[in-house]
């Protein structure tokens, strides 16, 4: 059962990265996509963000940070690894406490348990240990962090709540800088991850 889910959670987290290093539309798709008319282009880029969905989504995506933050203040092995979870834990719950308190003004009703998703996430990263911890949670953290900052572009770009749309905005270079700094641990752990030959004879 402990191989399923490590097999699982690498693969989904690694299949996510690569999408990450080569966005669909880079080349080719790109050049394509330019050649649509300027009020096809208009309309896409202009289509307006549900204030809600957004407000529950940022809320589900910091109920998971500070859970699998607390998972990797405890487990890291590697010292900057457990510096950054505290940072993490800090500063996600601040943001957390201000998305409920401007949520209580707009009357929005915010999820207040993890999905399924971070659910299978943290039970993964709890079954593991070491290096192969470390590995698996830098790459974690990199893509929860890939994923909020997309969510939080589109609301700081077309959300339609002035405050809602203020405050993803205000949030958003925090969540870059959190980006930036895991990402080189992600991208290690990626490189330096074991073959498939390995995870079958550890003995080597």
């Amino acid at each position: 059962m402990r191989k399923f889910f490590l097999t699982a959670l690498v693969t989904s987290l690694t299949a996510a990265m690569a999408l990450a290093q080569n966005p669909v539309g880079t080349t080719a798709t790109t050049t394509q996509t330019r050649t649509k008319t300027d009020a096809q282009t208009t309309t896409a880029t202009r289509a307006a963000v549900s204030d809600p969905l957004f407000a529950s989504a940022a809320a589900l995506s910091g109920l998971a940070e500070v859970t699998i933050s607390r998972i990797g203040l405890t487990r890291a092995t590697n010292p900057d690894l457990k510096t950054f979870s505290q940072r993490m834990i800090d500063e996600h719950t601040r943001l957390n406490r201000e998305l409920i308190d401007l949520s209580a003004t707009k009357r929005i009703v915010l999820p207040v348990v993890l999905d399924p998703r971070a659910q299978f996430c943290a039970q993964s990263l709890v079954g593991l240990t070491g290096d192969e911890f470390d590995r698996c949670y830098a790459k974690a953290q990199y893509v929860a962090h890939m994923d909020a900052v997309a969510m939080f572009e589109a609301e700081a770009e077309r959300g339609l709540d002035p405050d809602v749309r203020a405050w993803a905005a205000r949030t958003l270079p925090h969540l870059k800088e959190h980006l930036s700094m895991v990402k080189p641990w992600a991208m290690k752990a990626e490189k330096d991850k074991p073959s498939t030959s390995d995870r079958a004879n550890p003995e080597k």
